[in-house]
């Protein structure tokens, strides 16, 4: 792989990391199609994958989950999921916690509008060729609201993200096919 995006968090302040897993994915490893959108010419199961995590702050009031592309062909990247408001006792995210009616979202956490248009887990979709790069990152912060609502786009939510986050983590899958 040439000419690479930098990872989103490379333009952040720098902050303490702490430990993000998966049964569903792995760091470096091609995702299954579970976790594929199912348009675009893809035809995946677009099921957002089990996401758990520990080691951060002991001060952390509240946490965030993301997925971002930024091998994708915009010039901008792409958001395929974006979870705010999560509380602080919650430390995990179930297989499938990205669906449409957030019924496995924890109480007071919700969605915002991904690059797809939609409040859920969009999963991948590039176009054939080199594999893309699907950064799944775990912020920890210093507030239990960052105070947007599920209609602000990705990137205003990323710019209260950016001052609210005290640590985070991510696990980078990756998705490719030939067409």
């Amino acid at each position: 792989m040439t000419d690479r995006a930098p990872l989103p968090h490379d333009f952040l302040p720098p902050v303490p990391s702490f430990t993000v897993e998966s049964d569903d994915v792995a760091h470096g490893t091609q995702m299954s199609d579970d976790h594929v959108y199912n348009s675009f010419g893809m035809s995946g199961a677009n099921i957002s994958p089990s996401l758990r995590w520990h080691g951060f702050p002991a001060e952390t009031k509240g946490f965030a989950v993301t997925c971002y592309d930024p091998d994708a062909p915009t010039g901008s990247g792409f958001w395929h999921w974006l979870v705010l408001d999560i509380p602080a006792s919650v430390t995990e995210l179930a297989r499938g916690a990205g669906s449409a009616d957030g019924s496995k979202l924890p109480a007071g956490a919700f969605q915002v509008r991904n690059d797809y248009g939609t409040k859920d887990f969009g999963g991948a979709a590039p176009p054939p060729g080199e594999p893309h790069r699907y950064v799944f990152t775990v912020y920890a912060l210093n507030t239990d609201h960052l105070g947007v609502d599920s209609d602000v786009t990705p990137a205003v939510a990323g710019f209260n993200l950016t001052f609210a986050t005290i640590a985070r983590a991510s696990i980078v899958p990756v998705f490719g096919h030939s067409g």
